[in-house]
């Protein structure tokens, strides 16, 4: 996998910084002038002055709060660039995870020395750098992009070690949910899938792989009628972490279509190609069970993962096929696009039924109707326990991951009446985030709380984001893995 760059935390040693190559990034106050940090007065007196002017100017003031401009080849410095970065000793969160991440950005061959003083949270710095440093190279036949050593010389290197050593879990667990939503369908199937998961054991977790001939017993007929038509056999993966005492696990579910042609219902070819990431709920809880097992999280969860392929093969589902779930209820297949639900139906009534959870959250790329409502800076949140949405949302903002919840309700419900079987698998064109929201909710059992993440617009974006390139975002670990550290560990 994609591994974070590696960060050293060092005593400020003003002295070696006239002979510093590769970059040096230096954090400044929004309204510093040179005079009130040490390594500011050191580089000013390098450089003839020029910070202090830079300092002064308009070009300066236009600069935002996490952004960054470069002098390049400062004279008086063997650096070739001194990136000056706006923020402050005391800045907030956010502000210091976007500084971190125009550093990360401009990384480059020779690497970078950030001289971050005695800013209260470095390690907040280091951490949105070591995420916008992701790049994603296996498929390409050049040289992967060389990026050097990054050094951070702060006040209380010890400190600011301790602090990040947690982040740094966290980052990983996003870098290994962003491979796996960037690779492509031919490299991850549901075999190859399943093994990096089965590979976490070496983590201490523990992985369990229910092949097809398990889930017919378990009568999972949702799930197995949308992987029918391709070669890939459809599985079901389940990771536990047993960090907790003897409560009850929290659920994660995540759906897992690892390529997602529509089936019978094709979709145009335009885009199609994007459909690699439809197993991006599946990737999110796997970046999570990653860092929960790297980070020893003192608390039990259970992720569990449907890994299938919709294909159009002479074998596949059609339209107007009926499907008997894992629960006992029938389900109308008006649409073999709307496949997503019934992977996650099946496998939701499992988590229940096998691990009775004390919650469960529910991840997919489930419609493009939440990517009209909310375009792709928000998650679609949809909740019956307003306790658990609260608590996933505050994560949420304290992370900086955008969701918005979404309403539900009775009249959505009705529109997923079937005239031959208990319902159908679409409710129409209007609404189409809420009734499939509605229809997952017919799998969740009187009093389980729950909620479900429609992540079609955050997973994958074409654009950079603050803290990754445009492709794969890692959207939720983050976020998740808060709420597990809040609400469970205590």
């Amino acid at each position: 996998m994609t591994n974070p760059l590696p960060i050293k935390f060092l005593e400020t040693d003003l002295e070696a910084l006239a002979g510093i190559s590769g970059r040096i990034a230096l954090l400044v106050a929004p309204d510093d002038n040179a005079a009130r940090s040490p390594a500011a007065r050191r580089l000013n007196r390098l450089t003839k002055g020029a910070l202090n002017r830079f300092l002064g100017s308009d070009a300066w003031g236009k600069v935002k709060p996490g952004e960054a401009t470069d002098l390049a080849w400062p004279a008086g410095l063997q650096a070739e660039a001194l990136q000056i970065v706006k923020a402050g000793p005391r800045a907030d969160v956010a502000t210091a995870r976007k500084a971190g991440a125009a550093i990360g950005k401009a990384v480059g061959k020779a690497g970078v020395l950030v001289l971050a003083g005695s800013m209260l949270r470095a390690a907040d710095v280091s951490f949105g750098l070591a995420l916008r440093a992701y790049d994603f190279e296996p498929h390409k036949t050049a040289e992967p992009t060389a990026r050097g050593p990054v050094q951070m010389m702060v006040k209380d290197p010890e400190a600011v070690a301790l602090a990040a050593n947690p982040m740094a879990a966290v980052a990983e667990g996003v870098f290994f949910t962003r491979d796996l939503v960037n690779e492509p369908a031919n490299v991850l199937t549901t075999d190859d899938f399943a093994a990096r998961l089965a590979a976490m054991q070496e983590l201490g977790l523990e992985v369990e792989i229910l092949e097809e001939e398990a889930l017919e017993a378990l009568g999972m007929g949702a799930l197995l009628g949308v992987g029918q038509g391709s070669d890939s056999p459809s599985k079901v993966v389940v990771m536990q972490w047993n960090g907790g005492g003897e409560e009850a696990p929290f659920a994660l579910v995540g759906k897992g279509v690892v390529f997602d042609t529509g089936g019978i219902s094709i979709k145009p070819a335009a885009g199609m190609e994007e459909m690699t990431m439809d197993m991006g709920g599946a990737g999110v809880v796997a970046g999570v069970m990653r860092t929960l097992a790297l980070r020893r999280a003192k608390a039990n969860v259970v992720g569990l993962v449907g890994l299938v392929e919709n294909m159009p093969d002479g074998r596949a589902q059609r339209p107007g096929d009926v499907v008997k779930s894992m629960k006992g209820d029938t389900i109308e297949v008006i649409n073999t696009d709307a496949e997503g639900r019934l992977v996650l139906a099946d496998v939701l009534w499992y988590a229940q039924e096998r691990f009775k959870p004390v919650g469960m959250i529910n991840l997919a790329t489930l419609t493009g109707a939440i990517i009209i409502a909310l375009g792709h800076e928000n998650t679609g949140v949809f909740s019956n326990d307003d306790g658990l949405c609260d608590a996933f949302l505050t994560a949420c903002k304290s992370e900086g991951e955008g969701a918005w919840r979404m309403p539900m309700g009775d009249a959505y419900d009705a529109k997923l009446k079937s005239r031959i079987a208990d319902m159908m698998n679409v409710g129409g064109r209007d609404g189409g985030a809420i009734t499939a929201a509605q229809f997952l909710k017919r799998f969740v059992k009187e009093g389980m709380p729950w909620c479900h993440l429609d992540i079609a617009g955050t997973a994958l974006v074409k654009t950079d984001t603050t803290l990754a390139p445009k492709g794969a975002t890692g959207w939720g670990v983050m976020a998740l893995d808060r709420l597990i550290r809040d609400r469970f560990e205590g």
